[in-house]
């Protein structure tokens, strides 16, 4: 199997659409999922070009109710090129007889390309298309399509268009709500070879512009033409003219460039457009250059795995590609210079409506260690945003920043209060909002990206600030208890969104939710420790700043040493109070009566029935505990507390809840093959592969079409990267603690960790380890129980 190639050799229309999100092309500024270019949007296909924070709000009526949404906006689509033989019909492969068909993404470039050999009315003609999203330039893309006539000769007629008569309408669930975000401001024809389309979003008035060439070779002689310009308020296109005669090569190329009134240093964005247009080369310089950029990426952040018998990884190595591709489309070197988070479906679709979620958690190991500059970017991002923070703990009567469950463009809640259930038709209340642990989250991914950077800059100007200011949130929902002598904190949800409040209760969230409790707890520590690291000067700054003064900061130590943590059934950490009162499922029942049950909060609902009743999880919370942190590191907060943690914690707890776990989000695989990888390692291989099918099979049964599932994309990646290499950054050392299931024979990888980069090479007996040489100090390796040093130029290698 080729391992850098994802490629389809037949054509099949219900399966459009997931291919088309699987073979999306980005940079990091801007996506455009892999339709063909003479599709239109309906039942087969859905064209979208995404640009990354661009956002829009529209309001609703919902079951009475005015609802208002931020979408993500589906731009303009720039891809509109098509032909017809003689005067027919438009080229439509739906209409066409197939001779032969293969659609294949290089991964290794980044390059979408098709060739289709087809019949039409005796006539056989060969198509081939390659497309690409430059890597380099952020404002490029570009379209080479070749024609051939194979026995035949008469007239084509190619058409060239911007159409920005498109709505969000790629999401099912969403179509009754309104869609129409865009507005047309200007169409132009520029000379014979270009076009101009400007239009605007019609609520946060960002101005997009795109500006298409086409030119024509016929034999490799480029055409002359003087086009016909059809023009509409939201759409303008070329239409050329040609003779052919059999044997002839007609070759089109198509570059766009897209521009947005948020871009830095422009004067005006179809000015730049026009200007950046006019500087691009012909397809293959861009192509070039584009895939000299994808080298270099891949040199970051490729991972050689050799499976079983020394084979090399097949499938799994393609997938995983596939993966590391997609979150480089959607967070790259581009993505530095922007104001954006990282949406949970990438810049690829419209479902979750682009909204930035918790998925970093699962993202930023994967930069930390071969990008840690698009980590600060993205964390700027929050930064931007804490006062926003602030401005919600306000209005919820906390103090500190409680950041949103969903963010969008400003930082404010876009999560929707109503939700529409596909399988009953109606909708309910969502009050999945109160999930206040990605507040937890967000610290967390402060402090590990200081870990593995030691970027003390900015944690002092940055972290720092927003770090405490979380900590000061969770002391405030915390409240004291008489009756037990512990904090305790109410009304929140977890990341299992299957239970959001209990039985028969009107009033929305859960109480002591243990998941949510000890991340409060691992914040608060971490920012006493954090007042302790800063540099004294900025340490003062910031206490003063903040208002931050001994008896808060006596609080905070209190907290961390008392909060309630709920226990049933000899050492099982409740999901939350109240979780050992609810009823078991009959989880055998309902399988075969429905089969695929990842969604039984839908299955449940639509039978008048609730799952805040049962035992039962999408993704089970507690063992999220067991993946954030190190058995040591629980131990020691478990021990603050005064809890026991025992040997047989973990594998007692992971037993517990693994039987009663559905897997209904694909962030759920990812922590259940991470806890097994020391206690079952076949267990968690088995786990790892089927996270791997996640999307490209489309495991949920429609939702990876709708936009591909960034946070588990990344996940897989990272269970090879540091799952199964045990690599933890704790104090001042990379720890290392390899567990290499069987089926894996050799993981090999380069990261970066403290200006060091580092080549592993790792087999089930064998650990090599060489730190090429730079200027960077000399770093702690930890193997086991020993700590060593390692010097720039050195190599080691350890025995397992």
């Amino acid at each position: 199997m080729d391992e850098w190639s994802l490629v389809y050799d037949s054509y099949l229309p219900r399966q459009e659409k997931l291919r088309e999100a699987l073979c999306s092309l980005g940079n990091g500024y801007f996506a455009t999922r892999g339709a063909a270019p003479e599709s239109e949007a309906g039942a087969v296909h859905y064209p979208g070009t995404y640009l990354a924070g661009g956002y829009n709000r529209l309001v609703s009526e919902v079951a009475g109710h005015e609802i208002e949404n931020e979408d993500l906006v589906n731009l303009p689509n720039w891809l509109p090129l098509s032909f017809r033989l003689d005067g027919g019909n438009w080229f439509d492969l739906d209409k066409v007889q197939i001779l032969d068909y293969r659609q294949s993404l290089d991964l290794h470039r980044g390059v979408l390309e098709r060739s289709i050999r087809f019949a039409e009315d005796q006539r056989i003609c060969r198509l081939g298309q390659r497309r690409l999203v430059h890597m380099g330039m952020p404002h490029i893309a570009s379209l080479s399509s070749t024609l051939v006539a194979e026995n035949w000769s008469g007239s084509v007629e190619i058409r060239s268009a911007l159409d920005g008569r498109v709505v969000n309408d790629g999401v099912e669930r969403y179509r009754g709500l309104n869609r129409r975000h865009l507005e047309p401001l200007h169409v132009e024809e520029q000379g014979t070879e270009r076009i101009l389309l400007k239009m605007r979003t019609c609520q946060s008035h960002q101005e997009i512009a795109l500006a298409a060439r086409t030119r024509i070779y016929r034999n490799e002689e480029h055409l002359e033409f003087n086009p016909q310009c059809r023009t509409e308020p939201y759409y303008i296109a070329h239409h050329f003219s040609c003779d052919v005669a059999a044997g002839d090569t007609l070759r089109i190329e198509k570059t766009v460039a897209l521009y947005s009134s948020r871009d830095h240093a422009i004067s005006e964005c179809s000015i730049d457009a026009l200007k950046t247009l006019h500087r691009a080369g012909p397809f293959e310089e861009l192509l070039s250059t584009h895939s000299e950029h994808w080298s270099r990426l891949w040199k970051r952040f490729d991972i050689g795995i050799r499976e079983k018998n020394g084979e090399q990884g097949g499938r799994h190595a393609l997938i995983l590609r596939l993966h590391i591709l997609h979150m480089l489309q959607t967070a790259s070197p581009n993505t530095m210079d922007l104001d954006t988070g990282v949406p949970a479906r990438g810049w690829h679709g419209e479902a979750y409506r682009g909204h930035i979620f918790w998925d970093e958690l699962f993202i930023f190991p994967l930069l930390n260690l071969r990008l840690p500059e698009i980590t600060r970017a993205l964390l700027m991002y929050r930064y931007r945003r804490l006062d926003a923070a602030r401005a919600n703990a306000d209005a919820a009567n906390y103090r500190g920043a409680m950041y949103p469950w969903q963010s969008g463009s400003n930082g404010r809640e876009e999560s929707q209060r109503l939700h529409y259930n596909p399988k009953s038709g109606r909708w309910i209340p969502d009050n999945t909002y109160l999930q206040r642990h990605v507040n937890a989250a967000i610290a967390y991914n402060i402090w590990q990206y200081y870990e593995v950077s030691e970027d003390m800059e900015f944690l002092s100007f940055y972290g720092a600030e927003m770090f405490l200011e979380i900590a000061r949130f969770w002391s405030s929902i915390a409240n004291f208890c008489n009756k037990n002598g512990r904090y305790e904190i109410h009304g929140v949800s977890g990341p299992d969104e299957f239970q959001t409040g209990y039985p028969g209760s009107d009033k929305p969230g859960l109480n002591n939710h243990s998941y949510t409790n000890i991340m409060a707890v691992w914040v608060l520590c971490r920012a006493l420790e954090l007042l302790k690291l800063l540099p004294e000067e900025r340490c003062e700054e910031l206490r003063t700043m903040l208002d931050l003064n001994d008896a808060e900061i006596a609080r905070w130590d209190d907290i961390s040493r008392r909060m309630r943590v709920v226990f049933h059934d000899d050492g099982i950490i409740s999901q939350f109070e109240g979780y050992a009162q609810l009823e078991e499922l009959d989880w055998e029942a309902y399988r075969k009566k429905y089969g695929d049950i990842h969604r039984l909060d839908r299955i449940l609902e639509a039978e008048g029935d609730s799952p805040n009743r049962y035992k039962a999880s999408k993704q089970a919370d507690v063992l999220m505990l067991f993946y954030l942190f190190s058995s040591e590191e629980l131990r020691e907060l478990f021990e603050r507390l005064g809890y026991p943690f025992e040997y047989e914690t973990i594998p007692r707890n992971i037993e517990y809840y693994a039987k009663r776990t559905s897997h209904g989000s694909t962030l759920s695989r990812i922590v259940h093959s991470w806890v097994q990888v020391r206690s079952d390692r076949t267990g968690s291989w088995r786990l790892f592969q089927e996270a791997l099918e996640s999307d490209i099979a489309d495991i949920q049964g429609g939702t990876t079409p709708e936009g591909i599932h960034l946070g588990a994309m990344a996940g897989t990646v990272d269970l090879l990267q540091r799952g199964y290499t045990g690599i933890v950054t704790r104090g001042d050392v990379l720890w290392l603690n390899p567990s290499l299931p069987d089926d894996l024979h050799c993981l090999s990888m380069c990261i970066r960790y403290r200006g060091h980069s580092l080549d592993f090479a790792i087999h089930q007996d064998s650990l090599q380890v060489h730190a090429r040489a730079s200027n960077a100090s000399p770093i702690k390796v930890g193997i086991h129980d020993g700590i060593y040093e390692l010097k720039a130029g050195e190599a080691r290698e350890f025995s397992l």
